[in-house]
């Protein structure tokens, strides 16, 4: 049987990783697992996850086909999670467009409410 390593880099399959988040099976626990479920959502393209994932409050700032094309233009190469600590996860997302590779560096912060996290707000670094 075929096992497919998970995009988030967490050395897991994916299928003891991430998709049981993108498949409405479980809820993240952690900020990070979040994170780590995001992450490999723009890799799959999974658009609705990533909406769904961000706070209701916040998402007047995006729209679905922004986030679309963020995630479909580039190709997602890797994931470093730099710092992980109760409501705040640094990383580095490793991605090419075009030609020319990137790295999207992000102190991002996470809300939870009712029991659910959610990405509320990230301080690009450049």
């Amino acid at each position: 049987m075929l096992t497919i390593s998970c995009a988030c880099c967490s050395g897991k399959s994916y299928a003891e990783c991430c998709r049981p988040y993108h498949a409405n099976a479980t809820i993240a626990q952690t900020p990070e697992q979040l994170m780590r479920s995001r992450y490999s959502a723009y890799v799959l393209h999974l658009i609705d996850y990533l909406w769904d994932t961000t706070h209701p409050s916040k998402r007047h700032l995006y729209s679905k086909d922004e986030i679309g094309k963020w995630a479909k233009d580039n190709h997602w190469i890797g994931l470093e999670i730099v710092n992980a600590k109760k409501d705040v996860v640094e990383f580095k997302a490793f991605y090419r467009h075009g030609l020319k590779e990137y790295t999207h560096h992000e102190r991002s912060v996470f809300k939870k409410e009712a029991g659910k996290w959610y990405y509320f707000t990230g301080e690009h670094f450049h």
